[in-house]
């Protein structure tokens, strides 16, 4: 097998970053929760830029309605845990890094065995609302970590609308509205302000709920949105550069 040097790998990241701020990259320690349409392409953007400490958390396996969007689908690995097929594929970008690979679900009986603050990011690309309020809540209460979440990416199709914006000042997102209302019914609220990818986008299913061949709905939801690759992609890709913008930001700020 052919050794690749980290130097022949990420010469041109290094040539626009300059060296200081990849070896900075290097030695971060980054969690992504939920590697569907958001979360895979960020996961694979974070490790084609350096990050060589990776965690990724999913308990879902692939589905071939995956397969419009997600980086690791293909008709190849429907059936198979998506952390185990996109843990392989990052490891072919980067076998020197460091991928932890946990088909899990992050939520109330499980949230306490995540050491949020043993890493520097945390990447929120989770989907269930309870859950995802969660994961702010705690990961808003670290004195380590930095997090940036994603808000619905689902019933958009201008990329150019897409964007970054502290959580409280979103507008024009359904789900950032669902979970503050969430918070304030419940009388908990996050620990200090966090940026947040988003569009202001809202447009509606053309298109009826699929079925299988018995009748019955193919999703486990009552009802789910549609969504597209070259929005969720850019979601996650910009997620992915929060992180490298941080970590080039600090950097600059020590010279």
């Amino acid at each position: 097998m052919t050794s690749f040097s980290q130097q022949d790998i990420f010469c041109r990241a290094e040539l626009l970053l300059g060296t200081e701020a990849m070896e900075r990259l290097y030695t971060q320690r980054v969690i992504v929760f939920g590697v569907g349409g958001v979360g895979s392409w960020c996961a694979e953007a974070l490790v084609r830029s350096g990050i060589r400490q990776l965690t990724i958390v999913d308990s879902d396996c692939v589905c071939t309605s995956n397969i419009n969007r997600q980086l690791m689908a293909s008709t190849e690995t429907v059936g198979l845990p998506k952390v185990e097929v996109l843990r392989q594929r990052l490891l072919a970008i980067n076998p020197q890094a460091e991928i932890s690979a946990l088909q899990q679900v992050f939520c109330e009986e499980t949230a306490h065995a995540f050491a949020l603050d043993d890493y520097d990011f945390v990447i929120d690309a989770i989907d269930s609302l309870k859950d995802k309020a969660l994961l702010i809540l705690k990961a808003t209460q670290c004195r380590r970590a930095k997090l940036f979440s994603s808000m619905g990416a689902a019933l958009k199709l201008d990329p150019t609308r897409i964007r970054v914006g502290e959580f409280w000042k979103v507008k024009g997102d359904p789900l950032a509205r669902a979970l503050r209302k969430k918070f304030k019914s419940q009388g908990l609220f996050p620990a200090h302000k966090f940026l947040c990818v988003f569009s202001d986008e809202l447009l509606c299913n053309q298109g009826a709920q699929p079925v299988t061949a018995d009748g019955q709905g193919m999703f486990r939801k009552a009802q789910t949105n549609g969504s597209l690759v070259h929005i969720t992609a850019i979601f996650g890709m910009m997620l992915a550069s929060l992180v490298v913008r941080t970590v080039v930001d600090e950097v600059s700020k020590t010279v």
